[in-house]
């Protein structure tokens, strides 16, 4: 029986630019589907629509029914911009959501089954405003994985086969994080002055909790499918100086000063968000 997390939706921004970053979305994707009753909305801006092309089929062969009669939303955005700007489309997608929680979710990420539940029931029992389902410090699996690996992982479900080509690394603010919906519109969603690859991770944890919304963490840890990387996952990002520039300011900011800052963001006027 599929564990219930029917009020969370799991939103994916997704770019796929290399043969493994294919592998990865299709093997948590097909992970989301298996293991919960739950909503997805995966949205893929690129020149082509290469999850539909490449992804959906390998679902539907792994899969033993028919993804588009299950709660999953696909959006495809044509762009012919070589940097991805993470943090526009996710907050698309918190806008597209209509559920109470909102799991924003890489698709290179996988947690232990009880990980989603503990998440999900800290925010839906009114505990957690925001969850973080995995330790911090030495917590992060990162996985270098083969079709192998993540084939016999998705028919078993034994982690053992992901653990067994697995190295241990510090883990902090990435992967997933699960949100009271209201509570991530009013905090000021994501900041969309980053572009691409940025502090975004460091500065979304270090505004909640300054905020003063009741953040809680699991001390379990998060399986990271390994990938290629490019200018969209890297340091060598064009944007990065400005990237650190925003980091830099914000993270001196005491609540107050977030709360003016937050108040001035234009983007977040086109949502009818923010503090």
């Amino acid at each position: 029986m599929k564990i219930d997390l029917s009020q969370a939706t799991f939103i994916i921004p997704i770019r796929i630019e290399s043969p493994d970053r294919l592998r990865n979305v299709v093997t948590t994707t097909a992970f989301l589907m298996e293991n919960f009753n739950t909503n997805i909305i995966i949205k893929e801006v690129d020149a082509e629509p290469v999850f539909q092309r490449d992804a959906i089929p390998l679902l539907e062969e792994i899969l033993d029914f028919n993804i588009w009669e299950t709660n999953f939303n696909y959006i495809y955005e044509k762009s012919d911009d070589r940097l991805f700007h993470r943090q526009r489309i996710l907050n698309e997608m918190i806008m597209e959501a209509d559920t109470h929680i909102v799991v924003n979710y890489d698709c290179d990420a996988i947690l232990p089954l009880k990980s989603y539940e503990l998440a999900y029931r800290g925010i839906m029992d009114g505990v957690y405003d925001v969850v973080y389902p995995y330790g911090s410090g030495n917590y992060q699996k990162q996985v270098k994985a083969t079709d192998v690996t993540v084939s016999s992982f998705l028919e078993t479900g034994d982690y053992e086969f992901l653990d067994a080509v697995s190295n241990i690394h510090t883990s902090d603010y990435g992967w997933a994080q699960f949100f009271n919906r209201s509570v991530y519109i009013q905090g000021g969603m994501e900041n969309e002055n980053f572009r691409a690859y940025a502090p975004e991770d460091k500065e979304r944890y270090y505004r909640f909790v300054t905020l003063g919304y009741n953040v809680g963490r699991l001390k379990d840890y998060v399986y990271h499918l390994e990938h290629a990387r490019g200018e969209n996952s890297w340091f060598n990002n064009p944007h990065m100086i400005n990237n650190q520039s925003v980091w830099e300011e914000v993270k001196s900011m005491n609540k107050e000063q977030l709360m003016q800052y937050y108040s001035e963001q234009d983007y977040l006027q086109k949502y009818d968000a923010g503090i």
